[in-house]
């Protein structure tokens, strides 16, 4: 018989849902938000509340922000002609962190994975090639994951820029094949993008 409130199983459902969040896991964090200060526990609830009211994609760049336009992407201190393409929009956070790059950003919301039922259609690529048209862009660094899919996409992209006049490179090597840009640290990072390499 399980005798834990209707209340807690359904808490601990929801935290088994979670990347990384095993059954142990869950337990040790319900255990913790029974014991916890209420206020504490009515911050954690009104932060996620927040998070899926307030956070929205740039309509620009697909970042993830509160404001849209991103404050990346109205930054007039900025490097307005190079674009950072990254797989997923919280590594901007990561690359961010390196204090190396100071240009624009492009999330792609995935990479292609033709397995799984993922084409260009289902990604930012579009509107990816539409910010390259002009004369504003000069450089795209595809700094997608070290991965086969990340490794398709960045080639995939690269065709589709390639008669549009831009320079396109990619992080250099140091972050492990088959990891994430994200994962990597920020030393790691900010020298893969100091050291790029043309494609």
């Amino acid at each position: 018989m399980d005798l834990r409130p209707a209340a807690v199983r359904v808490l601990l459902e929801h935290l088994e849902r979670l990347p990384g969040v095993g059954p142990r896991t869950a337990r040790s964090l319900a255990e913790h938000l029974l014991i916890a200060d209420p206020a504490e526990v009515a911050g954690l609830a009104e932060a996620l509340n927040r998070l899926h009211g307030r956070v929205r994609l740039c309509s620009v760049c697909s970042s993830l922000t509160e404001g849209d336009p991103c404050p990346i992407c109205v930054d007039p201190e900025r490097d307005h002609g190079t674009i950072l393409v990254v797989e997923k929009p919280t590594t901007v956070w990561s690359v961010e962190d390196t204090r190396q790059y100071h240009g624009l950003y492009h999330a792609l919301l995935g990479h292609l994975s033709p397995l799984h039922g993922v084409g260009p259609e289902d990604l930012t690529i579009d509107r990816l090639v539409e910010r390259c048209r002009g004369d504003e862009i000069t450089e795209v660094i595809l700094a997608t994951d070290p991965t086969v899919e990340g490794e398709t996409t960045a080639l995939y992209i690269a065709r589709r820029l390639e008669n549009l006049g831009v320079e396109i490179s990619r992080p250099a090597s140091g972050i492990p094949v088959g990891g994430e840009i994200a994962a990597a640290d920020q030393l790691t990072l900010a020298k893969a993008l100091q050291s790029r390499r043309k494609l």
